[in-house]
């Protein structure tokens, strides 16, 4: 039977089933529920939008796009948003779906932090974004009306969140640092990773080996 929420159905198939398995089995429940919630914001802010996304391919997006920061998946030497994005890709193949598809959840992962770009895109990679920027950033939080947000927030809890997803992104990237670089990820580390100092791209061009 499906499952609804503020409105939103989960989709009730088999592939929808085993990412949610997959993905409660390798996060912890403040990840989890925040995937949830950035699957259901995401399609809500769709309906603000007139974006009519694919909604299982939605559903993986939101559900795999931060599998980087857990200790199944991350590596150190790439961002974690591709950790992320490489393991739907995975997932997906191996479910058979065709190749536009599993490109379209991998961009939706790996350009989640990239503000700017995911809105010109197609309807899933614009809308992981929009269910990443309400969740955490708290973008369009008042286009939304209260008893959605509610029912949402009934259905995964977000107790003391601010302050435990900036410790889950610190954990996640710390020993890899320079893969933040040009990223709203190195926000982070500046304020919780002593010593972290910056990569700056002024000086990347003038201290490069090309003489002029």
């Amino acid at each position: 039977m499906s499952e609804t929420i503020a409105g939103v159905t989960i989709p009730d198939t088999k592939l929808v089933a085993e990412a949610t398995e997959l993905v409660r089995g390798a996060t912890s429940p403040l990840l989890f529920h925040h995937s949830r919630r950035v699957y259901l914001f995401g399609m809500l802010q769709g309906q603000q939008r007139g974006l009519v996304p694919d909604p299982e391919l939605l559903y993986v997006g939101a559900m795999f796009h931060d599998l980087g920061l857990t200790e199944q998946y991350r590596r150190t030497d790439q961002r974690f948003e591709v950790d992320g994005a490489d393991e739907a890709a995975r997932f997906l193949v191996s479910h058979g779906l065709p190749d536009d598809a599993v490109r379209r959840v991998w961009t939706s992962i790996a350009l989640h932090t990239t503000p700017g770009v995911p809105e010109f895109m197609e309807p899933e990679v614009a809308l992981v974004t929009a269910g990443v920027e309400t969740d955490v950033l708290g973008v369009g939080y008042h286009d939304l009306q209260r008893s959605v947000i509610d029912a949402v927030t009934d259905a995964h809890p977000r107790p003391d969140f601010k302050r435990r997803i900036l410790a889950t992104f610190t954990e996640g990237f710390k020993d890899r640092p320079g893969t933040t670089f040009g990223t709203v990820n190195a926000d982070v580390l500046s304020h919780f990773l002593p010593g972290f100092v910056r990569d700056d791209f002024v000086k990347t061009i003038e201290s490069n080996a090309w003489p002029e």
